[in-house]
């Protein structure tokens, strides 16, 4: 819910509440601007959003070439991101420029102890048992907004036989993306962190993935739920 109503068009408040809901979400302050009917037509009013929580956290599992372009596509989505793993000849600050942190650290005992919420996304890269297992276990059952984890058809089934011996249960399992990644067609770790992006802003914003052109179904869809937050008129 938001303090207030806006005013005029019925439609108002409904467009206000979901253009700033994107920037709520991103821990972001800025303004936004739509026509005072709710439409991107008419007179324009432009709208600032002020938001006090921090930028959501994307955690990626695995020092791997992938990781990389995973991490600078992610910090261009405005997520703040974490490198974990547990090789300190993988896990650097050379390989990994772009990233807020990196840890050096067995992937599930980072995990117990890092800051997570609704808006967090786990990128699993590591595909080895002994790592995704006891990560995913403790992963599918946070109250995250993603969980990915990279592998073949056959690495998924394999793990997920891993997971149910461990007593995951089915609906556990349900919230796994793997293999991780809308079907781009991806061959290049930029190729690959774009269809993993894809995935996450689609499940971040309810969009269905597939393609707008001779779809019926909406450009914007209405968001997850975000916690009040100030929005105020400047024109």
């Amino acid at each position: 819910a938001y303090e207030g109503t806006l005013g005029g068009h019925p439609e108002l408040d409904r467009v206000a509440a979901g253009e700033a809901r994107a920037l709520l979400d991103a821990g972001r302050t800025g303004t936004v601007t739509i026509g005072e009917d709710g439409t991107r037509c008419g007179r324009p009013l432009t709208l600032l959003v002020e938001s006090s929580v921090p930028a959501p956290r994307m955690i990626v599992f695995g020092a791997i070439d992938f990781a990389s372009a995973l991490v600078r596509v992610g910090k261009f989505l405005g997520y703040h991101v974490t490198v974990c793993d547990a090789r300190p000849v993988f896990a650097t600050r050379v390989r990994f420029p772009d990233a807020d942190e990196i840890v050096v650290d067995w992937p599930h005992r980072y995990l117990e102890s890092a800051e997570t919420d609704g808006r967090t996304v786990l990128c699993v890269l590591t595909h080895d048992a002994k790592f995704d297992v006891p990560l995913l276990e403790l992963a599918l059952r946070l109250p995250v907004a993603y969980v990915g984890a990279m592998g073949s058809r056959r690495t998924h089934l394999d793990r997920n036989e891993r997971l149910r011996d461990v007593g995951v249960t089915e609906l556990e399992l349900a919230r796994l993306r793997s293999p991780i990644g809308l079907d781009l067609g991806a061959r290049t770790p930029e190729e690959t962190a774009l269809s993993i992006a894809a995935e996450i802003v689609a499940n971040r914003r309810g969009g269905t993935g597939v393609s707008l052109t001779g779809a019926h179904t909406p450009i914007h869809h209405d968001g997850h739920r975000t916690p009040a937050r100030r929005i105020d008129s400047v024109a």
